[in-house]
């Protein structure tokens, strides 16, 4: 199942304007791949993020605060 984030800040990627993003639900394996990405929690979370969107981490850098916090959100409820 997955669930569309509109952007309040578009971003280019590969020169096209993406105005939103899917986000999947997440399983125990990307929780897991996850985990054992080095660096802080809030990369450990950029990372599983990116895997779930299906997005390069350098995309998911360049999201606005704001967009990437309705992905935070859409994340806390698929484990609700």
């Amino acid at each position: 199942m997955y669930k569309d984030v509109t952007l309040q800040y578009p971003v280019q990627v590969d020169g096209v304007e993406l105005k939103s993003i899917k986000i999947r639900r997440p399983k125990v394996r990307d929780m897991l791949a996850a985990s054992k990405t080095a660096g802080q929690d809030d990369e450990k979370e950029l990372q599983l993020f990116s895997n779930l969107c299906e997005l390069p981490p350098e995309t998911m850098k360049d999201l606005d605060i704001a967009d990437y916090a309705k992905l935070q959100e859409t994340f806390k409820g698929f484990l609700s």
